[in-house]
């Protein structure tokens, strides 16, 4: 048996492979086999070499999508980093092909090509380094002459001012995406951009407040894909047909487009996707789009368009699959005996007019997804429905409606089911284990949720997401979470929920969220719940449970909220160990003693957070469909109720009974945005430290015992945005500062028989 040859790679190659690796960081070992001693470099991992010659064409380190069990955040702790040297790359005088996307570099250094480096690379995706500094990419690039396919997106290229320039310069490119890359400038008065080959334009999710550009329209017959969603885009589409022959994808949404849909759209003969969603467009919906008979993807809602929508709009559109329409002022009119000349996958309708639901839904046999929403449609024969869904539909949205129909003997099957804001009334319907989501929120179901959980099946549920929040659910939560250990997020908030937390809900070893607010639940929590090891959020406010505050919290929770109990003892030295919290609520409880001085290692509290991400979570589920699921967290603060959906730190200790004096450990906590430490009896002087809490949005101090002058350092809070330092034993003068000086009477108001306060600049008698 002959023993096939196997290819040996080129010394000069492998020498700049290995200059290469010298900046780059790689925490998973991609490049482990990237060494002198493996001799080689042609079974490198990502380096593909000529079968003949042995030199190096392609590198594909293209990083593994990975996201995190609670967030839709790519995980990239696995991917490569650190310093990116293209010059190097570049001295590969063979290389073709280069795939570094949706790693984490974050600096491209390029010192010029060498002397006998090659250009001959036609394949380019450096796409998803958000963090990569890359200082005038363009330039370097443009020089790659034999460029096909380029790929930057989610870089920061906002200071590549004359980006277009720079890409029409590269003679073959076809394909060229730049989403999301911060570009502002889309030279809107250009009338020709001198793209010579260009098949595919990618612009989206740039930053583009301007005009629609004239010269898009103006590109040649050659282009196939157009996308320029998620701009700011402003301005009508061309009335005159473009030199689009070969257009297939026209993707427009989410910009502020007006005026009429162009009659020329039905003439694009090759067109499969059209997106003009989430615009201003208006008028009627020529039917001329109805000879689009390639036409696979249509989206036309969240416009202004009016009149009427019938079978006219659809007589040749026989490969249509995906059908999104909606708008308060369209009204569907269909012939009840219609049969539609496709098969869709996709349907979502919104406003639907009349409140009617489509006789020719019921012809459709390949349908995943079926959303009609705030339309106030009943269901008048709910047998004939059900059935319909549960064959064949996997995604099921029929949320804000009027639907006004009993539950209790209802079986769902879909993966996703989301009912929320109708009329729903009887018992939690029953689910098959194919269910992932579960949404039945803002209804009047009632009763005991025991059918629901206690059902056993004989295969393994799949359920991962459930809320039946702000219904008329009753009576204790049954001892059945066993059988569903999938579940990631459980919401039973605003019910008439009695008893205790079962000891079951411990066997939710994945559960990340629970939410178990506003109901009347009471006794000690069960120190059992600590085995949900992965629990981020735990709300079990406005209810009566009693005991202290123990090491049943779990410590990777970033969210606590208590308030509104009846716990009491000292704060435990358990809440310290909770290293990752953000949010702390034990407002309203009984709790007394002072503040504990580990509190400084809730190291969570120092760092400011940049977004709400580890709150915003994502749940995959079918094909091109995911589920967001956001927290809002609502603060008491001065008895006004505030919601934030931003990114926020804070601690709430108000109402009970703590004492003592403030340990200057609680200042070491430095991204706070929210403290409240009201109607407590604290006493002694603001320890001058409080100045380093500089990113204070809220300070409420009030109904305590303090005493003293407000520390001069307080007026180094600048983002102070409300401020309550009433009902104390404060005396002298207010510090000078912008945003001191701006509050109220009210926010000083000082107990009877205390002295003045007295501005630098005047009196405020009280």
């Amino acid at each position: 048996m002959c023993t096939p040859n196997i290819v040996q790679c080129d010394e000069k190659d492998k020498s700049t492979l290995l200059k290469l690796k010298y900046g780059i960081n790689d925490p998973s070992g991609v490049l482990s086999l990237w060494s002198i001693k493996e001799t080689n470099c042609c079974q490198w991992k990502g380096v593909y070499c000529d079968n003949i010659t042995g030199r190096v064409t392609k590198i594909n380190l293209h990083c593994p999508e990975i996201y995190s069990d609670y967030g839709h955040n790519l995980d990239k702790s696995q991917c490569l980093t650190g310093e990116l040297d293209m010059s190097c790359l570049f001295d590969l005088e063979f290389l073709n092909y280069l795939d570094l996307s949706n790693n984490d570099f974050n600096t491209i250094q390029y010192h010029g090509r060498c002397k006998n480096s090659s250009s001959n690379i036609y394949y380019l995706n450096l796409s998803d380094n958000d963090n990569l500094q890359v200082g005038n990419i363009l330039h370097w690039i443009s020089n790659l002459s034999f460029l096909h396919y380029l790929d930057l997106s989610g870089i920061n290229l906002q200071k590549e001012t004359n980006w277009l320039q720079l890409v029409t310069t590269l003679p073959s490119l076809s394909e060229l995406y730049l989403e999301d890359c911060r570009l502002q400038n889309i030279y809107p008065s250009l009338q020709y951009a001198n793209f010579t080959a260009l098949k595919v334009l990618d612009l989206s999710y740039n930053e583009f407040v301007s005009e629609l550009p004239s010269w898009v329209f103006n590109l040649s017959s050659s282009i196939s894909i157009v996308e320029l969603s998620n701009n700011f885009m402003h301005g009508q589409l061309p009335q005159t047909l473009p030199h689009f022959q070969s257009l297939e994808t026209l993707s427009l949404y989410n910009n502020d487009l007006s005026g009429l849909i162009p009659n020329w759209m039905g003439q694009l003969e090759q067109l499969k996707k059209l997106d003009l969603s989430d615009n201003s467009f208006s008028g009627s919906i020529s039917t001329s789009l109805g000879n689009l008979s390639s036409l696979t993807y249509l989206n036309l809602a969240f416009n202004g368009l009016t009149g009427i929508v019938s079978e006219q709009n659809f007589l040749s559109l026989s490969k249509l699959n995906h059908l999104v329409l909606g708008s308060q002022y369209l009204i569907f009119d269909f012939d009840s005996e219609w049969i539609p000349p496709f098969q869709l996958q996709f349907l979502e309708l919104t406003y639907l007019t009349p409140n009617k639901l489509p006789s020719w839904i019921y012809t459709q046999n390949s349908l995943t997804l079926l959303a009609i929403v705030n339309s106030r449609i009943p269901l008048e024969l709910p047998n004939k429905f059900w059935k319909f869904v549960s064959d064949q539909v996997e995604y099921l949205d029929l949320s804000n409606n009027s639907i006004n129909v009993d539950m209790s003997n209802v079986l769902l099957n879909s993966k996703v089911v989301v009912l929320g804001d109708n009329n729903l009334r009887g018992s939690v319907p029953q689910i098959s284990p194919n269910v992932t989501l579960l949404r039945l929120a803002n209804n009047f179901l009632s009763g005991s949720i025991s059918s629901f959980l206690c059902h056993k099946t004989k295969e393994k549920n799949n359920l991962k997401y459930v809320d039946i929040s702000h219904n008329l659910l009753s009576r204790e939560i049954p001892n059945c979470w066993m059988h569903w250990r999938s579940l990631l997020f459980v919401n039973l908030e605003s019910n008439n929920l009695v008893g205790k937390i079962p000891h079951s809900m411990s066997s939710l070893s994945n559960l990340i969220a629970l939410n178990l607010y506003n109901n009347m639940l009471s006794g000690e929590v069960p120190l059992s719940l600590k085995n949900c090891k992965k629990l981020r959020l735990l709300n079990l406010g406005e209810n009566e449970f009693s005991g202290a505050i123990s090491n049943w919290v779990g410590q990777s929770v970033i969210g606590l909220k208590l308030r509104s109990n009846q716990f009491s003892g000292n704060i435990s030295t358990t809440i310290c160990q909770l290293h990752s919290l953000k949010i702390l609520d034990l407002s309203n409880n009984r709790l007394s003693g002072s503040i504990p001085s580990c509190i400084r290692n809730m190291t969570g509290m120092i760092s400011k957070i940049e977004s709400f991400d580890s709150f915003d979570v994502t749940i995959p589920t079918i094909d091109h469909v995911n589920f967001e699921f956001n927290v809002n967290l609502m603060l008491l603060i001065k008895g006004i109720k505030l919601n934030y959906t931003h990114s926020i730190l804070v601690v709430d200790l108000s109402c009970n009974n703590l004492s003592g004096t403030l340990p200057s450990e609680l200042f070491m906590l430095i991204g706070l945005n929210s403290l409240n430490l009201s109607h407590n009896q604290f006493v002694g002087k603001i320890p001058q430290d409080i100045s380093k809490l500089i990113q204070l949005e809220s300070l409420d101090l009030s109904n305590n015992l303090f005493s003293g002058q407000i520390p001069e350092t307080m007026s180094a809070l600048s983002f102070l945005e409300v401020l309550n330092l009433s009902c104390n034993n404060f005396e002298g003068k207010i510090p000078s500062g912008t945003q001191l000086q701006g509050f109220t009477n009210l926010s000083y108001k000082m107990m009877m028989m205390m002295t003045t306060l007295t501005f630098i600049h005047g009196s405020i008698w009280v």
